[in-house]
């Protein structure tokens, strides 16, 4: 009896040491509202919203402890419209990321999966379009440079360094996984950040080859509906910096997108085709700022202009576009908050042979005109 309770004890301590070793956790963000905007394909439309501010989601992400500082990582991340409750990517459970890693404290960590790239990774937190206060309504026009998160590259691996006193950098390598077409819709992108005190810079590049072709197995595909724009070739590339004083923060970032042979584009959920030929490239110009006023209460704002030249087969054109964004926002605790927030667009000269220029919010079906108004108020809870 006693040497029963003896082995008794002693693989209940062996299985409570595993269990400590070992962790998954259940995280997420739900975001909902109503949307007022005054011109959508020339009509006014009061909307219930979901994710105007942030993304709605949830996911699973595990740890396994392997000794020697050694952990075996994942994480399967979903997104999902709050209204209806459908995927945000058709057929895809884990539309956002789904990977499998280990990870080293002192070198850095290793995964293969469905990733974010290094612009989202490094440069879109300090921006009012990326994952800090802006987001989605803020986003740059067509989410052109990915700092909004549109798309996550798949049959990707991935580095990522250990913060080395502030500093920490990455890469990331999608594969097209298409026998004899290396290069048909692979993607690739580096990146790197500091932080030292109040201040904080980061730099990134990605490049997407052939993200409109047939191979939708590919890295990153609009045949699924996972790429606002789908270009022979696209290059992003920017530098952002941001300083922390008291309770005031400012930043500035700046983005460059070349889409050459653009082929089509997805605009707040409206399908533009017929675009081959068409080469455009687009620098993003943005400054925001956060104030706290006490630890419940914050308002924020970015402006943002975008400069864009046309041109190719189908006419050239010099497109730009003004946004402005403010918003505020209340905690009711650590985990649940409430938002209200003002967009409004600009847009100015032509699109080649598609004619005048029109202004489309991010997310946002686009106006007839060159002016665009959003107002969202939304309540959001983070677990």
């Amino acid at each position: 009896m006693k040497k029963t309770l003896i082995v008794a004890g002693i693989l209940g301590a062996f299985a409570a040491s595993a269990e400590a070793q070992s962790s998954v956790t259940l995280y997420g963000t739900l975001d909902a509202g109503l949307v007022y905007t005054n011109n959508q394909a020339g009509h006014s439309n009061w909307q219930q919203g979901s994710g105007a501010v942030s993304n709605t989601y949830f996911g699973l992400r595990g740890s396994e402890d392997l000794g020697g500082g050694l952990h075996a990582i994942f994480t399967l991340e979903s997104g999902f419209n709050l209204n209806n409750g459908s995927f945000s990517e058709n057929n895809t459970m884990f539309n956002r990321q789904a990977y499998v890693g280990l990870k080293s404290d002192q070198y850095g960590q290793l995964t293969l999966g469905r990733q974010y790239d290094s612009v989202v990774d490094y440069l879109a937190p300090l921006s009012a379009a990326g994952s800090g206060y802006g987001n989605n309504l803020a986003g740059h026009p067509f989410d052109n440079d990915n700092l909004d998160n549109s798309f996550s590259v798949k049959n990707a691996v991935k580095y990522t360094s250990a913060n080395y006193a502030g500093l920490q950098f990455g890469g990331l390598y999608g594969f097209s996984n298409a026998a004899g077409q290396f290069s048909n819709n692979r993607a690739w992108s580096a990146g790197a950040s500091y932080a030292n005190g109040p201040l904080s810079v980061a730099a990134a590049y990605l490049q997407l080859n052939n993200a409109g072709s047939n191979n939708t197995g590919g890295a990153v595909s609009s045949g699924d509906g996972s790429a606002n724009l789908a270009a022979e070739l696209q290059r992003t590339y920017g530098v952002g910096a941001n300083y922390t004083y008291g309770p005031a923060t400012v930043g500035l970032v700046w983005t460059h997108t070349q889409l050459d042979n653009l082929q089509s584009a997805n605009v707040g959920g409206t399908f533009i085709g017929g675009l081959s030929g068409t080469n455009l490239h687009m620098d993003n110009y943005e400054v925001n700022g956060k104030y706290s006023f006490t630890p419940a209460l914050s308002l924020a704002a970015a402006y943002t202009f975008t400069n864009g030249k046309v041109s190719g087969s189908n006419g050239s054109g010099d497109p730009k576009w003004h946004t402005v964004s403010l918003q505020g926002d209340y905690s009711l605790s650590k985990r649940t908050d409430v938002y209200l927030e003002g967009v409004y667009q600009h847009a100015s000269g032509e699109l080649g042979n598609f004619g005048a220029n029109v202004a489309a919010i991010n997310t946002l079906t686009p106006s007839s005109t060159a002016n665009q108004t959003a107002v969202a108020i939304g309540l959001r809870h983070r677990f």
